[in-house]
């Protein structure tokens, strides 16, 4: 494992402006940032062994086949160098591994031991134990730098997109994945019930128990409040990326862009 920096809570590089979070503090499932950040990894780490599971059954076995599709999109291709942060149990850096081939490289990041276990038992060898918000790598090193649902996790969006620019190489690539609700307010509720209720309920009846059925409650209430697109634009900009775009696909995943 690479060097690891779990512990720091990263933070904005400018001290007296406020963090610009991608959501609301969730009262409801924590009191403050660092209950929070603790929370979350005790989930993550709890539910590491039956994630997998989870997320298939969530998108019906298609998940993993989408984020390929949404590399080889960025452009990712062979020999290129890619840092995929909060890699999960891997799915997104072992698609990477296999596109850029024996003469690319190929990072996993996160903060989570149990996910980072998970990660290497599917043969992803190279991995940081750290957060998004403060990467213990040198700058300019990385092709393409990935998120896979996972950015409604930081704590400032300023401060993430600041050292993912930082890490990437000039013309390098930033590639989000999130999930955006829809603006029909029917297609809301349907997702909303989906995915607030019934994953949930799968998550702890099938083998993950409360803390995954926890764990995708909480999911689905970032989902919810999460800030929209625009300012996650903006920030990107705002961070100093160029051709900074969103693509959508099938109503709700979003692909968010950007250029160093």
């Amino acid at each position: 494992m690479l060097t690891s920096s779990a512990s720091s809570a990263g933070g904005p590089a400018h001290p007296g402006r406020d963090p610009l979070r991608p959501h609301p503090l969730l009262t409801r499932h924590h009191a403050n940032e660092r209950e929070r950040r603790r929370q979350v990894n005790r989930w993550f780490d709890e539910s590491a062994a039956h994630y997998d599971f989870i997320t298939q059954a969530m998108s019906f076995g298609s998940g993993h086949w989408y984020r390929k599709q949404a590399l080889l999109r960025a452009g990712l291709a062979e020999g290129m160098s890619v840092l995929d942060i909060a890699c999960g149990t891997g799915v997104l850096a072992s698609h990477a591994r296999d596109i850029v081939g024996v003469h690319g490289l190929v990072i996993g990041l996160d903060p989570s031991a149990g996910m980072l276990g998970e990660a290497r038992r599917r043969g992803v060898d190279r991995l940081a134990q750290a957060v998004a918000e403060a990467l213990p790598l040198g700058s300019g090193r990385f092709d393409l730098l990935s998120m896979g649902y996972a950015l409604r996790h930081v704590a400032d969006l300023r401060a993430t997109f600041r050292e993912y620019r930082r890490v990437l190489r000039s013309g390098g690539k930033v590639l989000i994945l999130e999930i955006t609700p829809p603006r029909s307010r029917l297609s809301f509720r349907l997702l909303k019930f989906y995915l607030g209720r019934v994953i949930p309920l799968v998550a702890r009846l099938g083998r993950g128990g409360r803390g995954a059925q926890e764990l995708m409650k909480y999911y689905w209430d970032t989902i919810e409040n999460c800030v929209a697109p625009p300012v996650i634009l903006g920030a990107l900009e705002e961070a100093g990326f160029s051709s900074v775009g969103r693509h959508v696909e099938m109503g709700i995943f979003s692909e968010y862009t950007a250029v160093r």
